[in-house]
């Protein structure tokens, strides 16, 4: 797979619709998140998937999620180095997502740009103590589910993140849809269920996005979660783009 700066490319052999900055930002104001069409093929959903059980060597952390108090469910975070379809895919998806998250810093009033290649993000995160990788597979059995949470993981966060699917609903598992939860201002919470196919990607706000409002732009907070999955196995390619601390 190989993407311009600001497209991301396919592994599969379909049509393949357009998954710019410009359709990621347009869709993400229209809606508060952006949804592709298949990014991955099953074939390579399914080498994805099977890295959940090749050993401990190639996770840095396994998270019970009961445990914490997160949900129930159980994930696991990529040590370095990351395998190289991972790799790829979060320093091509950066890529599409740095015209949009720059945008949103100068709607917000942000001086700092953030750079165009992913490489350089990593140097940033490193240098302000942040150096452990946070790409994961995320695995949910029956009645297992994600609570609302934000992913930041230190003063350095990239505002959005993408979540590539690897099963398919209905027909792998029940149940198990992403849900979005905005808070504007002065006004009640509203969910959304974001909808996913096998192998496309959803991209989300990680902590909050601009708003119109009557003074410019205004704050919005966005949390995410996963509901309960009634059937079946839902396994999931979390890509968060800065690292933890």
């Amino acid at each position: 797979m190989q993407a311009s700066d600001s497209t991301i490319a396919f592994a599969t052999s379909g049509p393949q619709p357009s998954v710019d900055s410009a359709a990621i930002g347009a869709a993400l104001e229209r809606d508060g998140f952006f949804v592709s069409g298949p990014v991955l093929d099953s074939s390579a959903c399914r080498t994805l998937a099977r890295l959940y059980d090749v050993g401990a060597a190639a996770f840095r952390s396994t998270v019970s999620m009961q445990r914490h108090g997160f949900g129930q469910g159980e994930y696991k975070y990529f040590a370095r180095p990351l395998p190289p379809l991972v790799l790829e895919l979060r320093c091509s998806i950066y890529a599409a997502l740095v015209p949009v998250a720059n945008a949103w810093g100068a709607r917000l009033g942000l001086e700092s740009a953030w750079p165009p290649h992913h490489e350089a993000l990593a140097e940033r995160c490193a240098a302000a103590g942040q150096g452990r990788p946070t790409p994961l597979l995320l695995r949910y059995g029956p009645g297992d589910y994600n609570c609302l949470h934000q992913d930041l993981y230190g003063a350095i966060h990239f505002p959005l993140q993408a979540i590539v699917l690897l099963d398919r609903p209905e027909v792998d598992f029940e149940g198990g849809e992403l849900i979005l939860v905005e808070q504007r201002p002065r006004r009640q919470s509203r969910p959304m269920v974001v909808p996913l196919v096998q192998g496309a990607i959803a991209v989300i706000p990680v902590r909050e996005r601009p708003v119109a409002s009557a003074r410019g732009s205004s704050r919005v907070l966005m949390r995410h979660g996963v509901s309960v999955v009634r059937r079946g196995l839902r396994r999931t390619l979390g890509l968060i783009f800065h690292d933890a601390a």
